[in-house]
């Protein structure tokens, strides 16, 4: 059982990696009907929910893109910035849904913002008390401190995915209402949200089933 856990949280996320640039170097290769840049994508987006204060902004890295809630900013990766392609403009889309999501103070994502610094902090502080716990088995209480701070973290990952598929679902409501896309443009670009979006999925199930692997550790301790 231990060995399939193991093998379980290791290979998720690696299979979650695989498909998101499996899927977005397909994607990437096949240039949009539109003929507009990501960069361009998310300007005109921004553009027709009256966000003309949201700058669009070339980041570096691959697949670097994000949103700043806090600066006002979307960042696109060179190539997402810079050319016209089926997954930049998928990928630029996702973006400007988080900035459409902060116009309109999404549950959501106002938590995951105000939850950020902390889950930061604890996660980090979490693993040693944790590791004290696990090593002396006399100090569970340490243990039980660990296990509550890495909660913290827990219910950032959970809080994402909403953030997350709430972004793509207006990602795509965008990019098809505006005429962005055409045809089976539209299912390429899910694929590549839907690829996207298994990474935090993974993140998620992982950071759950630690949580409770710690917990069962707990317990049969008292």
């Amino acid at each position: 059982m231990y060995w399939f856990y193991l093998g379980l949280i290791i290979l998720l996320p690696l299979y979650a990696q695989f498909k998101v640039k499996s899927t977005y170097n397909k994607y990437s290769k096949v240039r949009s009907t539109s003929g507009m840049t990501g960069a361009q994508v998310a300007r005109h987006i921004l553009d027709q929910n009256g966000l003309q204060n949201v700058k669009v902004i070339e980041s570096q890295g691959f697949l670097s893109d994000h949103y700043n809630p806090l600066t006002k900013v979307v960042a696109l990766s060179p190539h997402n910035y810079r050319e016209a392609s089926v997954a930049g403009t998928a990928v630029a889309a996702h973006e400007v849904g988080h900035a459409i999501q902060d116009k309109e103070a999404y549950a959501f994502l106002r938590f995951r913002h105000r939850l950020a610094p902390a889950a930061s902090l604890t996660s980090n502080a979490s693993w040693v008390f944790i590791m004290i716990g696990l090593f002396f088995s006399s100090m569970n209480s340490m243990l039980g401190i660990g296990i509550a701070l890495l909660a913290v973290g827990v219910v950032f990952q959970l809080v994402t995915l909403p953030v997350e598929f709430n972004a793509s679902s207006r990602a795509m409501n965008q990019i098809v209402e505006l005429g962005i896309i055409r045809n089976e443009e539209e299912a390429h670009a899910k694929k590549v949200l839907s690829a996207a979006a298994m990474t935090y999925v993974a993140a998620a199930a992982v950071a759950v089933l630690e949580l409770v692997r710690l917990l069962l550790i707990f317990t049969n301790r008292d």
